[in-house]
């Protein structure tokens, strides 16, 4: 498996892959492929944080890290992470968050919030956000939003966290 920068290229793969991938998930709403296309035209997207696995010649998966704002500070959101249905259970989703992860450090990010399983999230270093202070803009189980602090280094910050228009949070 190789991980890299998501190019153009892979941009239809990518979008049947996340479709497919959320298809079956318990909790989706269905439209995070078109989210995907969305924040990629936005502000808050970073290229060099939209990352895909590939196996032999398939993409197997993708991350998202976006822009959020948090107490005026420029932090991440991962939002979505998708690994095709074939693919899952074998370490890629955990790969690509490590990957995501070292490069938003190098990038100077220090945190990351995601709204997910409470069971598959902690494994990568996310806690409930709450724990730090950090409120989401939506009601949410608190033990699903959480956040990973990226860098030991990090200054503390508190406050609620702002998304991209793209995601619908008003």
């Amino acid at each position: 498996m190789v991980i890299r920068k998501e190019e153009p290229k892979d941009y239809a793969a990518v979008y049947e892959l996340v479709k497919n991938a959320f298809g079956s998930a318990q909790h989706a709403d269905g439209n995070e492929q078109d989210l995907v296309c969305a924040l990629r035209k936005s502000d808050a997207y970073i290229p060099e944080l939209s990352l895909v696995a590939v196996t032999g010649s398939e993409i197997a998966g993708h991350i998202m890290f976006t822009r959020v704002k948090i107490a005026g500070s420029t932090q991440l959101a991962l939002a979505p992470l998708s690994v095709l249905p074939k693919y899952q259970r074998r370490g890629i989703g955990m790969a690509l968050i490590q990957s995501g992860h070292a490069m938003a450090r190098k990038m100077g990010f220090c945190y990351s919030v995601v709204l997910g399983s409470e069971k598959y999230y902690p494994k990568a270093g996310y806690v409930p956000a709450r724990e730090y202070g950090i409120v989401s803009p939506f009601p949410v189980p608190y033990e699903n939003f959480m956040v990973c602090r990226l860098a030991d280094d990090a200054p503390e910050i508190s406050g609620t966290v702002e998304y991209a228009r793209e995601f619908g949070v008003e």
